[in-house]
């Protein structure tokens, strides 16, 4: 396998190392937080331990206080700390005495903040940032920032990037480990890993948990990717009770498996009533849960799984980039009551929105801007520009601040 990838969102942990006492690294198992956690340790005074070390983890539930305070003057970076929840009171009372910029580098494949064990949030001591499997920028070794490159599209952008391109590139998904396999290697790998995350992370976090119930709720949210979460129609497909569900779709989360797009409208007070879109965050893990292959995602004629496998890709892509891009944005996605929808809206600080459609056609139509047009004419000057990312392989405007890009555009342009 080829040697390291140097990740973007190492430059912003660096500097939130300098500025905070405690950096949190969480995502999903394998997408490569230990290996951030020592490159972000790199060129430090650091001590490194791993609570997956049974013998370690037995050192740290004996004695807490003296774990933590086991590296006096040096970071002390800890994997996988939601083994042991028990160290986050000592950890807080170490800083408090210190609040030295860079003493812990934390790292958890589960959300600290979910976690009922947790005593503290660690507020005002602890910054925690999400980690992805890799982007299609660091696979191909370039620095991608679509936001803020999308903010001033000119005409010319082409791209070589074919619809089986794009099919390949959603089963191979992000996790590093597989970045080289081919499909039938990928799916064994997914399969156990699936497999040990159900049947170990899942109930150690939740002991009520059933490993079977818990596996056909993210075959449901996968065959429905990018679809927005009805609740009702899950917990009757998975044969879960009302009342238990959330704690099922709150423990997807907290694995990172799955994340949500909250609904968007321009009413503030509003936002948090609509029902978000549930999204696989790995690609090549929404396949596989679906039952479906790469080549199956080809052809156009019966490929009809493309679409919905596209757009989650894109929704991940855009999940990553926001971790560095240098045009601070939120995702959400935009329904009207009466019909109109708009598949992704990049919220900007100073309020300006990017709208996007993703569509698998080959080209865009006009038909395909028609939730944007009606954007416009509500937002105004506030609608940066209308987007419809497509199968095609070169950029085309559609009038005033409509254009269609290739998908590829979100990593190339």
């Amino acid at each position: 396998m080829d040697g390291l990838i140097t990740r973007h969102l190492l430059s912003p942990a660096e500097r939130l190392l300098d500025l905070f006492p405690a950096v949190v690294v969480q995502g999903a198992r394998q997408v490569g937080k230990s290996t951030f956690a020592r490159m972000l340790a790199q060129g430090r005074p650091a001590d490194t331990v791993t609570l997956d070390d049974s013998q370690v983890l037995s050192a740290a539930r004996t004695d807490p206080v003296a774990f933590i305070n086991q590296s006096p003057g040096r970071t002390l970076v800890i994997d996988e700390i939601q083994r042991a929840p028990d160290l986050v009171l000592p950890i807080k009372a170490a800083i408090d005495r210190d609040r030295t910029p860079g003493r812990f580098i934390l790292t958890g494949s589960a959300d600290l903040l979910r976690i009922e064990r947790t005593p503290d949030s660690l507020a005002g001591r602890a910054v925690s940032i999400d980690l992805f499997g890799l982007s299609q920028g660091e696979l191909a070794g370039r620095r991608e920032d679509f936001v803020a490159r999308a903010l001033e599209l000119r005409p010319g952008y082409v791209s070589s990037w074919q619809r089986s391109d794009y099919a390949h590139a959603i089963g191979r998904g992000g996790y590093p480990e597989v970045r080289a396999f081919d499909w039938a290697d990928a799916r064994l790998w997914i399969d156990s890993y699936l497999r040990r995350i159900v049947q170990r992370d899942a109930t150690a976090l939740r002991r009520s948990v059933s490993p079977e119930r818990l596996h056909a709720i993210l075959r449901l949210i996968a065959a429905n990717q990018a679809g927005e979460l009805v609740k009702s129609r899950l917990a009757e497909q998975s044969g879960l009770p009302a009342t238990t569900l959330p704690g099922y779709l709150d423990l997807v989360e907290a694995l990172y498996l799955v994340r949500l797009l909250p609904s968007w409208t321009p009413n503030l007070t509003r936002r948090e009533t609509g029902r978000p879109k549930t999204v696989i965050a790995d690609s090549a893990l929404a396949l596989r849960l679906a039952r479906l292959t790469p080549e199956q995602l080809i052809p156009v004629v019966g490929g009809e799984h493309f679409g919905a496998m596209l757009e989650g890709f894109v929704i991940g892509e855009l999940m990553r980039q926001q971790g560095w891009s240098s045009v601070p944005y939120e995702l959400f996605f935009f329904r009207d009551r009466n019909g109109p929808e708009v598949d992704l809206i990049a919220e900007l600080e100073d309020g300006r929105v990017l709208a996007i459609e993703v569509k698998a056609a080959e080209s865009a139509r006009r038909e395909h801007f028609a939730g944007l047009h009606t954007l416009a004419r509500r937002l105004g000057d506030r609608l940066a520009a209308g987007i419809v990312l497509c199968t095609s392989g070169t950029s085309q405007r559609f009038g005033e601040r409509m254009w269609s890009l290739p998908v590829a555009a979100i990593w190339e342009l």
